[in-house]
């Protein structure tokens, strides 16, 4: 964590850096070798912490031989994964509830090369009591841009020696519950298939008493994704949720342990390592396991409102290695 002051002058010094914090201080930064997005929300070395003052710094390693910054919208994201670098690694930025978020997440693995090369970031966000209000943004630094629609990019390519390696930790595993279906893709739901029975998805919730703090949760090709629940709103009969569900994927109520620092640190080992380089974990965990002034583990970085490893992710923590 750095005050803007300290930022500056790595800056004016030429440093290709990746930066986290709020609009007002992102703002007044200087045009230089960098992106960045805005979230108030941090893990840092001290624990949990939520300020507007300082902003997360991650520096380049001298790995990355060569970058390039480049913008999206909804109509040209698709392109993402085929204008990678052959042996490189790309950062994304995107601003959450936004046209190019919506399209990033309903449809990004089916983009051209989806997943052929490491892409990895997060959906930038905003002070909860500001939700609704303002909106969150992401930051060009090559050019002093700044975009509340679209996503910002910087495509690197790695030292031939090098590659990256992106992971996640997931504390939530699919329950021993009902299993949950969906005929539509989506960010809502108002039907959903319950062991093969289709009903009204918001009642089931209601009648089960399901406590939505948990995610659905999904194998992916074995990796465990989950979706969180945004809300329910029983007037209508709509339940949102922060990551789209997919028509015919096998859904379960998430479970995972109580103490969420203690079952954090059970996975963080093979994250001990100087070769990591980024990290960012997801507002909700910040938020339902109380992580405020609590550490997880050696490992920093800003807290989203959206975690992106390849694809669109809720209630996990990504990071990556360069090795």
């Amino acid at each position: 964590m750095y005050d803007s002051a300290a930022v500056k002058e790595l800056i004016s010094a030429g440093r290709r850096l990746l930066l986290a914090g709020d609009e007002h201080i992102l703002a007044t930064l200087p045009t230089g070798n960098w992106i960045g997005g805005t979230i108030p929300y941090f893990m840092t070395e001290k624990g949990g912490a939520f300020t507007k003052e300082r902003i997360y710094v991650t520096e380049l390693p001298s790995d990355v031989t060569h970058f390039v910054v480049k913008e999206y919208d909804e109509s040209t994201i698709s392109k993402v994964y085929t204008d990678m670098p052959e042996n490189g690694l790309s950062f994304i930025l995107v601003p959450a509830l936004t046209k190019t978020h919506l399209a990033f997440a309903l449809n990004a693995p089916a983009f051209p090369g989806f997943a052929s090369r490491p892409l990895v970031g997060w959906v930038t966000g905003i002070d909860l009591a500001d939700f609704g209000k303002v909106p969150p943004r992401a930051f060009n630094g090559t050019t002093g841009k700044n975009l509340a629609e679209g996503a910002v990019v910087m495509h690197m390519t790695l030292a031939s020696n090098r590659s990256a390696e992106v992971d996640i930790v997931n504390l939530f595993t699919q329950g021993k519950g009902d299993s949950i279906r969906f005929s539509e893709d989506g960010f809502s739901a108002k039907q959903a298939i319950v062991n093969g029975v289709t009903q009204p998805f918001a009642q089931y919730l209601k009648e089960k008493n399901i406590d939505t703090r948990l995610p659905l949760v999904a194998s992916f090709a074995g990796a465990m994704i989950n979706t969180s629940f945004q809300g329910v709103d029983e007037a209508t009969g709509t339940v949102s949720f922060y990551a789209p569900v997919f028509a015919g994927m096998e859904y379960k109520l998430g479970e995972a342990e109580r103490d969420y620092v203690t079952s954090f640190a059970k996975q963080l080992p093979q994250t001990q390592d100087k070769d990591l380089v980024f990290s960012c974990n997801c507002i909700l965990n910040y938020l339902y396991a109380g992580l405020e002034g609590k550490r997880t583990g050696e490992i920093t970085g800003p807290v989203t409102f959206g975690e992106i490893a390849y694809q669109l992710l809720n209630q996990t923590m990504v990071y990556v290695k360069i090795t």
